[in-house]
């Protein structure tokens, strides 16, 4: 299973979020900074857009780690509410196009 992991301490808005998404995730440069853009990015990792560094195979899962999520929710509660609904509802579109869920999210 491809893994990454996202620094929740240093997330302490949502620019902090977005500059986090785009390390970790190799987003392009025409990325938007947007939770808009971060779930259109993330609804193609098994396609050849290039949107994201990760190319899925049909089965696979990419593990999205909150390292620090504590820290995370005490600063930006809405923020982390919100990434675990944008993760419900891109498997729920993954799964509308007849394949497994894509994400899993993990708060440590």
């Amino acid at each position: 299973m491809a893994s990454v992991e996202l620094n929740g301490a240093a997330i302490v808005d949502e620019a902090a979020f977005h500059a986090e998404s785009r390390r970790v995730f190799g987003f392009p440069e025409t990325y938007g900074d947007s939770i808009d853009a971060w779930v259109d990015c993330m609804s193609y990792l098994r396609d050849e857009e290039n949107m994201t560094r990760f190319r899925l195979g049909e089965n696979e899962v990419l593990e999205i780690v909150v390292k620090d999520a504590g820290k995370m929710k005490a600063q930006v509660p809405d923020l982390l509410e919100e990434l675990a609904y944008c993760v419900g509802g891109i498997n729920e579109r993954y799964e509308d196009y007849g394949e497994k869920p894509a994400l899993k999210l993990v708060l440590r």
